[in-house]
């Protein structure tokens, strides 16, 4: 609850200052709902960042997992102890699951928890901005495109990192894949069982566990 408080108040009192300056300054008028758009995916991130939504649950699920493992490693700078303390697992999972998803722990040395952060942070603003180029000059768009790397540089040194448990993760994950192929797919049971390859009834049963609703 605690780090919920500090990422609010850090969103709040430095990110939204600082993306509301930008804009003025490359835009020319300020966008609340392009803020609104970015924090609240600073908040949880949106999982096209992690996973290609085209692919089938299962292959997606295991994507989505090294990809985050692969984050919360550098986060904890390779200290296997801390990690599973934080993933709320206990150290042989943390291995096992390592060598299951194929992740190679010497590519992650030399690259900092930061730097992973700002190429994150990058995606965040890109697929924002990305949103609103109908509605906003070319010119002042491209401006406001150079202004990503910085930008995402500023925000990595303040926004505080958000610990949550393995369970926690792949539940969002299942929450966030499941709702938006459900949407895609008119919320068609069947549709969206044969496109993303799980069993009508897998899906059904998921659908009630995570309390999955239309319009969500």
């Amino acid at each position: 609850m605690e780090k919920e408080k500090d990422l609010e108040t850090t969103l709040k009192e430095k990110i939204e200052p600082l993306l509301e300056e930008t804009m003025e300054k490359h835009l020319g008028i300020t966008i609340p709902q392009i803020e609104t758009d970015i924090t609240d995916k600073l908040k949880r991130p949106s999982l096209h960042l992690y996973v290609p939504l085209q692919l089938p649950f299962n292959q997606a699920k295991k994507h989505f997992k090294k990809e985050f493992l692969k984050k919360e490693i550098l986060q904890h700078k390779g200290n296997i102890s801390q990690l599973a303390k934080s993933l709320d697992l206990d150290r042989r999972s943390i291995h096992r699951t390592i060598k299951d998803l194929k992740i190679k722990i010497d590519d992650l040395r030399g690259k900092s928890p930061l730097e992973h952060q700002e190429e994150f942070i990058g995606k965040t603003i890109r697929s924002t901005l990305e949103q609103y180029e109908d509605i906003i000059h070319p010119q002042k768009m491209e401006e406001m495109y150079k202004q990503v790397e910085s930008l995402s540089r500023n925000i990595a040194k303040d926004l505080p990192h958000e610990e949550i448990t393995w369970k926690q993760a792949e539940r969002d994950f299942e929450k966030q894949f499941l709702q938006h192929s459900l949407e895609e797919n008119q919320w068609s049971i069947s549709q969206t069982a044969k496109k993303i390859k799980l069993r009508p009834e897998t899906l059904s049963r998921k659908i009630k566990k995570l309390n999955l609703k239309k319009g969500y």
